[in-house]
């Protein structure tokens, strides 16, 4: 178990000097670090939307690489398995902007997304050739999140806001076919702010049904004293503070994998892999990201477990030069 601090008042999370100020490290329900970044050089910001409905999964990436934009737009639809992807790599992220409070706005190849954060939730509006998304995700009274300062040291760090299960509502239309978004549909953001090492590996499993959440992480906070491991219920954030062991086979992804440690016993079973390469010399990236449902229990504060089975989402395995 880690020992860390939950952090319940505003805070920068860089020095004037853009270093990590260590009054930053630590963890939060609602978003309260302000990221203040400067300068150039591994800095990396980029919002990702994950959207789950009965028919489809969407995936929307807007994302500055310093040297590169990164952004993407991906539809599985979950009936017939067939999946859409527009992706875009734009030279030193020309035209893309991250105000302070959150969201996005970036163009490239074709591909258009717009992420304006509001007091009541967010607008989410991407166009690319063959769909566009217009949505609202939601944010109810109370609704918490999982904010964390992860510290490899005072020039490396990442700040990162895991919310989970926001109801979405809107309009998908692929191909020429509007879907109707309400019902049964969810939505996940990974808010990500940070300078980063050159070569990184991580794992992040993300799965939602009415009333509950698991948020779970691995390999990239090993040893820094912190995780991004949480369990909610009714909107209500219980940090996990373990190190949790993953286990799956890099041979079949589809295989079921296990996620266990202190407070949890997960088990993660896939329907489809989502693969994706770049290769750009100094920039490269290989990430498998498999759709599917959960089992097994997580444990609240006052030690209550709480049955995952139902919930659905993702689990992952990324490995990054950037």
């Amino acid at each position: 178990m880690t020992h860390e601090k939950e952090i319940t008042e505003p805070v920068d999370l860089c020095r004037p000097d853009g270093r990590l100020n260590p009054a930053a490290v630590g963890w939060t329900r609602r978003p309260l670090h302000r990221p203040n970044l400067r300068g150039w050089g591994r800095v990396k910001r980029w919002e990702y939307w994950g959207i789950v409905t009965p028919a489809h999964i969407v995936g929307l990436v807007a994302s500055s690489l310093d040297y590169a934009g990164v952004h993407g737009v991906y539809v599985l639809d979950r009936l017939t398995r067939e999946e859409l992807n527009r992706d875009a790599v734009v030279p030193f992220a020309r035209g893309a902007r991250f105000p302070a409070g959150g969201g996005a706005s970036v163009r490239g190849g074709g591909l258009a997304i717009d992420l304006e954060e509001g007091p009541a939730g967010t607008a989410i509006r991407a166009t690319a050739p063959g769909v566009e998304v217009d949505l609202v995700a939601d944010r109810p009274a109370g609704h918490e999140s999982l904010g964390v300062v992860v510290p490899w040291s005072a020039r490396r760090f990442q700040y990162t806001v895991k919310d989970l299960g926001r109801p979405v509502r809107g309009t998908l239309r692929v191909r020429g076919e509007e879907h109707a978004v309400g019902a049964g549909a969810f939505a996940v953001l990974d808010h990500g702010r940070g300078k980063w090492p050159y070569s990184v590996r991580w794992n992040w499993a993300a799965g939602c049904a009415p009333g509950r959440a698991i948020q779970l992480g691995g390999r990239w906070t090993d040893g820094t004293g912190l995780t991004e491991n949480a369990l909610f219920v009714d909107g209500r954030l219980h940090k996990i503070g373990a190190t949790l062991r993953w286990a799956y086979d890099r041979r079949d992804w589809l295989r079921p994998w296990r996620i266990h440690g202190e407070r949890v016993a997960a088990q993660f079973h896939p329907f489809h892999e989502r693969a994706a390469r770049t290769n750009l010399g100094v920039l490269a990236n290989e990430t498998h990201q498999c759709f599917g449902g959960f089992s097994g229990w997580a444990e609240t504060d006052a030690g209550e477990r709480v049955d995952l089975d139902g919930l659905t989402g993702w689990a992952e395995e990324a490995r990054n030069r950037w």
